[in-house]
């Protein structure tokens, strides 16, 4: 089975040879690796590319533990890349393990040598073409991005969209089933039962994610708080929380005392890893944003729903979580939205928040989003829109439902549309 991946294929090819570093980036597992080494290898060989032109190296194996020392990498590519004649393509998979040492040459010198010095001293061979993957987003801190001077570019990879699954699933009237539960880690396509599944994203998790981070961020002696917290945010995707409500359920739930700083940095490795994303609230009207709390959101719902043991498949969070996925993939800065107004009750003013789902931006556009599993009652109906309409800008807005429908606007504009139509189509949001 092959996955195609054309969405983020073709976003490699139009950066090829632009002179800059290619920083292909998201969570382990999810593909990076077979679309460098493979989808984008296949195209430049199809393309005239020979084969020797493409030097690849991929850091997390045990035969290229050396090069993880940044001057053997730098020997290593320099090696492979004498020939000034020919262009050569270079792949460095998990860059993220290549460690930082003290410069030899300089003992005063306080400053390490790093993976970025290799890379900035590559970018100036004409000959070369770079491109790199990593599975932590420390590799782009502010400090790293500064050094590559504006000469690096990112490329997020996600797990599969729904649009993707459905080209590699037979059955399409249960794709979508499938994909609420499992997910869209690519290996899970090529497993035949649901045992095995289930399996394979629980060791994922554990053996792979967890362990990652644990090792990373040097808090072994912190393993148990780590699980439960990662336990209390798989229970309350799409719900409001902060790391002081955290806290707060683990004296109560679990008799743990821990800070809600303390909290806030788990939760944020978990953010590194690209195992989590947070959305921040937006005050629609008053055009600022709330600093606290947040929605948190799993990169991939089938590790969401395996960290519970699948034992809490909730269609309204689930397919919140599986939308807002969706809108990151195209490109799109998504907010939760609130809408304060004031109204009399009892003789006495009072301000009423009511949320939005999802306010979605890019460059100049806005979409205002409501994602509801059904609209089959007119109670239903102005429950989903009463937000919506409090809005008096001219910018889109929409109730994404469960159901499948045939799209349609009622009198205040509002568009309404099924699911997979929304996630199969990106212009359906347009009609």
């Amino acid at each position: 089975m092959q996955i195609r991946r054309g969405f983020y294929l073709h976003k490699i090819i139009e950066k090829k040879d632009n002179g800059r570093v290619k920083i292909i980036t998201g969570i382990r597992r999810c593909g990076k690796s077979y679309l460098l080494f493979h989808l984008y290898r296949d195209y430049l060989l199809s393309s005239g590319i020979e084969d020797g032109q493409i030097i690849s190296i991929a850091l997390d194996e045990i035969d290229t533990l050396e090069y993880r020392n940044p001057f053997k990498l730098n020997d290593y590519i320099k090696e492979k890349t004498q020939d000034e004649t020919k262009k050569y393509y270079v792949f460095i998979d998990e860059i993220q393990l290549s460690i930082a040492v003290k410069n030899p040459y300089l003992e005063s010198d306080e400053k390490t040598v790093t993976f970025v010095d290799v890379l900035l001293g590559l970018m100036k061979r004409d000959n070369l073409d770079i491109y790199v993957t990593g599975s932590n987003s420390k590799m782009l801190s502010r400090d790293i991005l500064t050094q590559f001077r504006d000469r690096g570019d990112e490329i997020h990879i996600n797990p599969l969209s729904f649009a993707e699954v459905c080209e590699v699933v037979e059955d399409k009237s249960l794709a979508f089933q499938h994909y609420s539960i499992y997910g869209g880690m690519p290996y899970i396509y090529s497993l035949k039962s649901d045992g095995e599944k289930n399996r394979y994203l629980k060791d994922l998790f554990q053996e792979t994610y967890l362990k990652d981070i644990l090792e990373r961020n040097k808090v072994q002696n912190d393993k148990e708080v780590m699980e439960v917290l990662l336990d209390f945010t798989s229970s309350a995707i799409g719900s409001l929380t902060n790391p002081s409500k955290l806290s707060k359920r683990f004296l109560s739930e679990k008799q743990i005392k821990i800070s809600s700083g303390t909290i806030s940095k788990y939760l944020e490795y978990f953010k590194e890893a690209y195992l989590l994303s947070h959305a921040n609230r937006y005050d629609v009207k008053g055009a600022k944003y709330f600093t606290t709390p947040h929605k948190y959101y799993f990169t991939d719902i089938g590790l969401r729903n395996a960290r519970l043991n699948f034992r809490q498949v909730e269609e309204t969070h689930i397919m919140e979580n599986i939308i807002y996925n969706d809108l990151i993939r195209r490109g799109y800065n998504v907010d939760i939205g609130v809408v304060e107004y004031d109204c009399k009750k009892d003789g006495k003013r009072q301000k009423i928040q009511l949320e939005v789902d999802f306010v979605m931006n890019k460059g100049h556009e806005r979409y205002y989003i409501q994602s509801a599993l059904h609209i089959d009652s007119k109670e239903k109906q102005e429950q989903e829109t009463a937000s919506l309409k409090k809005i008096d800008d001219s910018f889109k807005k929409i109730v994404v439902v469960k159901d499948n429908i045939i799209p349609r606007h009622d009198d205040a504009g509002i568009l309404y549309i099924g699911l997979e139509n929304f996630l199969l189509d990106e212009n359906a949001i347009n009609l």
